[in-house]
């Protein structure tokens, strides 16, 4: 789903699919998330998808063409900023689900995780792709802009990795990818001989991580928490073993993960969460969800189990072994927007990562 004249990626190529029939989460996803593109293309890169990793990077320089340029969490596949959500009363919707919208509300909401996913691709870009001086210098005013952007904002809260609408938190996730966000630029300074720049930000990611494991923890619970102030459990702390920020064999990680898969896995998938949000409690699995949880628990030796929940997934798909956005934890109907990026990068990690202890589920053949 990459637009081939731009480089842009794109998160589903439709809207307004609805995440429940009848309920009013239906949202228009054909649009260049930051976070999801990123994500996809660290991906690729994986496979040795070179290409269109390229391409992305290029759009990337596009929409940030000066130092000055302030950084959105999504843009339209021409690089457009004006994405304003509208709703069409005229259509029924899907299944008769209204609203039908086009546009999308969080194209200007603050979302302090999206730094990075993208700082963590441009790390690879500079020990993939060899480039001119020029390119290097370009990617480098980037990296020094979002790196400004990071280290005067991750202190404040944000609407998070799930794009709540009417409030602003101290989400946990949001200062894991902070983290990663001045881990990478540490490292990419470190490449580029720039020492002033890789001792500062390794400063900041200290501080950090030392901020996270002081408030993000709750000694009581036994497990990072999704806020800062809350009690409540959020799957994307699955990806804090994924992206450095705590180690697999530490006993927070394993406890986190526990507690994920013991309050939140439910009839074989994840919910995301299951506190009430803008639109009341999420009633439906986020896909991606899932397979960051067999991940988890793949990483923390519980691989049978993984395995088992990877085979009972692959065969939620449809005929084409294509998944959605969401699916339904009884009927296990596909729903949400289609085909989802963010679903398929994640089958394809879990595939990975069970590939490499040939360990493989009867699904997938090497």
């Amino acid at each position: 789903m990459s637009y081939q004249s731009t480089g842009a990626v794109l998160a589903a190529l439709t809207t307004s699919i609805p995440e429940t029939i009848g309920h009013v989460r239906n949202w228009d996803y054909r649009f260049c998330w930051l976070r999801d593109a990123s994500m996809s293309i660290d991906t690729l890169l994986k496979m040795g998808h070179y290409n269109t990793a390229q391409r992305f990077l290029v759009y990337l320089k596009g929409i940030l063409k000066s130092k000055n340029d302030s950084f959105q969490v999504m843009y339209g596949i021409r690089g457009e900023r004006d994405l304003t959500e509208i709703d069409l009363p005229h259509l029924a919707g899907y299944e008769n689900s209204k609203p039908v919208r086009i546009g999308n509300a969080a194209f200007n909401q603050k979302q302090n995780d999206i730094f990075g996913y993208l700082l963590n691709v441009i790390y690879q870009y500079y020990e993939v792709f060899p480039g001119t001086l020029d390119e290097i210098e370009d990617m480098w005013e980037i990296v020094r802009n979002i790196s400004l952007t990071v280290s005067t904002h991750w202190e404040k809260p944000d609407k998070s990795i799930w794009e709540f609408r009417n409030e602003e938190k101290h989400f946990v996730f949001s200062k894991v990818m902070s983290w990663v966000a001045m881990d990478r630029a540490s490292k990419i300074a470190h490449l580029l001989n720039k020492t002033y720049y890789k001792e500062t930000w390794r400063g900041i990611a200290n501080d950090i991580k030392e901020d996270v494991l002081k408030n993000g923890w709750k000694n009581e619970l036994q497990t990072f928490t999704q806020t800062y102030s809350n009690s409540e459990l959020d799957a994307s702390l699955l990806l804090m073993a994924e992206y450095g920020f705590i180690s697999a064999d530490d006993w927070k990680y394993q406890k986190t993960v526990n507690a994920i898969k013991s309050e939140l896995f439910h009839n074989g998938l994840v919910y995301r969460y299951k506190n009430s949000d803008d639109f009341g409690t999420p009633s439906s699995s986020f896909t991606i969800c899932t397979f960051w949880l067999i991940q988890a628990l793949f990483r923390i030796g519980m691989k049978e189990d993984a395995k088992k929940i990877f085979e009972n997934l692959l065969a939620y798909g449809n005929h084409l072994g294509l998944f959605s956005e969401d699916i339904d934890f009884t009927t296990k109907m596909l729903l949400g927007n289609f085909p989802q990026a963010y679903s398929h990068l994640a089958l394809i990690n879990t595939a990975i990562l069970f590939s490499e202890e040939k360990f493989l589920p009867k699904f997938i053949k090497p």
